[in-house]
């Protein structure tokens, strides 16, 4: 794994201490001595984590912190403090800021680079994420996604497993006004109920009797429905090594008994905030490969889809010398309808032919709006026979019962004309078959409308 740190410390022997640790694992460094440098750094330079001195002259590291996190453009960088106060305070004080981690002088070789490596990966994921989500700028739906931002005001759904009551019942205490405590003391009950229910954090207690934590921990990282739920590890002095195991295994946090409320508070709400953050980047990019190949009017796919997919479907039908059919079907005189009742009259009509069509068609059949009114059926195992009986059905459906449009509810009749063609062996390809299907739709146009034509296919 190899990324770019910058070193932030105005004690350049501090500077080429960590430099030179973080060059033996093969990272790209970068150094500051001051807090505007290293501003000025984050915002011209790729930086995949910053580790910032607290006692700096001028700024401090917690301003340098609080600017960073305050600018979208640089919040999504980690951020460790590296102080030597070992104090509970400067610590919350760096995390009430924004900080994603701590490290105290003299820093320690395995946790510096293990802290490292963990927030390099949460990085890579996350410029992934907003790589992906920035695309919704260049479709034009940014401002309906934003619409969806994930809110801090939300008490958190948390999760505990801790067999112990003294530990469990004063972090219940600590935590009563800041999430909502499920508590769990059997860790394989805790594993089932992590994967049914929703938690935005879990935390696992290192203090079983007969079980390893850290196997819990690697079962919640192992299957889908938690592989993306922040954990916390609460750990005893003088576990370092298996601390640094489970960071290795996907542990996002830990926190060192005794145990302050105020510490964990924040570490929780870090952690929440995080998955949040990206959960919503996921969702954004879910959101937007859906807008990008469906039609935002009637709801089916639309031809960037169909473009995309019938090949895919005219090879399988070919590779299994099984049929394929497709369907073109145009709403005649539909002008008129815009004409008569305004597009909105015509949306109606639109949307009410998509769920006829949808009514009609097998959930295996690909429906699309083409454009305008055209729209496209691709059924797979469907021969030319049963397409030209499927297009009747949908067309006598069409012509027998009237659409109703406008908020009055006025009805008019509508009827359509379709174009069918099916797969011919040899040396056919998907413009054949979309081809001859236009030329059919084309002659049941000229022929009259409000029929089916398949005897191009």
């Amino acid at each position: 794994m190899t990324a770019r740190i910058l070193v932030v410390d105005d004690i350049p022997a501090n500077v080429k201490l960590l430099e030179v640790r973080l060059l033996a694992e093969y990272f790209d460094v970068l150094t500051a001595t001051n807090g505007a440098d290293a501003i000025e750094t984050c915002q011209n330079d790729k930086v995949d984590v910053v580790l910032l001195d607290v006692m700096m002259p001028y700024m401090d590291g917690f301003e340098v912190c609080r600017r960073l996190k305050s600018d979208p453009a640089t919040s999504h960088i980690p951020v460790v403090m590296v102080t030597a106060l070992d104090q509970v305070s400067d610590r919350i004080r760096g995390l009430e800021v924004g900080a994603d981690d701590f490290l105290t002088k003299p820093v320690n070789d395995l946790q510096l680079m293990t802290r490292v490596k963990s927030l390099v990966r949460l990085k890579m994921l996350t410029d992934e994420l907003r790589l992906r989500a920035s695309t919704t700028r260049n479709i034009g739906i940014e401002e309906l996604l934003s619409r969806r931002q994930p809110s801090e005001d939300v008490t958190p759904k948390v999760l505990l497993v801790d067999e112990r009551p003294s530990s469990f019942e004063r972090i219940q205490k600590m935590l009563r006004q800041a999430a909502d405590l499920d508590v769990v003391t059997d860790p394989h009950t805790g594993f089932f109920q992590a994967a049914e229910l929703p938690y935005e954090c879990i935390i696992v207690s290192t203090g079983f009797a007969d079980f390893d934590p850290l196997r819990l921990c690697s079962q919640l990282r192992s299957i889908d429905r938690t592989r993306f739920a922040p954990i916390i590890l609460l750990a005893d002095e003088g576990e370092e090594e298996r601390i640094i195991r489970g960071l290795e295994l996907g542990v996002n946090d830990y926190l060192i008994r005794p145990i302050d409320q105020q510490e964990l508070t924040a570490r929780l709400r870090t952690q929440v905030k995080r998955k949040r953050y990206t959960d919503h980047l996921r969702a954004s990019v879910t959101e937007t490969i859906e807008m990008a190949v469906t039609d935002g009017l009637t709801g089916l796919h639309n031809r960037r889809y169909l473009d995309s997919h019938l090949q895919t479907l005219f090879d399988r039908a070919v590779a299994r010398r099984r049929p394929i059919s497709v369907m073109i079907t145009d709403l005649d005189r539909f002008k008129s309808v815009n004409d008569t009742y305004g597009h909105d009259g015509g949306d109606d009509v639109l949307r009410e032919f998509a769920r006829r069509l949808r009514k009609n068609v097998r959930g295996i059949d690909l429906a699309c709006r083409y454009g305008g009114e055209e729209f496209v059926v691709v059924m797979p195992d469907t021969d030319g026979v049963i397409a030209e009986k499927v297009a009747e059905r949908i067309r006598s459906e069409i012509a027998q019962t009237p659409f109703a449009v406008g908020k009055d509810g006025q009805t008019l009749n509508v009827t359509i004309s379709v174009g069918v063609s099916s797969l011919r062996r040899g040396t056919d390809t998907v413009e054949d078959l979309m081809k001859r299907a236009d030329v059919a739709l084309y002659e049941a146009k000229t022929g009259g409308r409000n029929r089916v034509v398949a005897k191009a296919a």
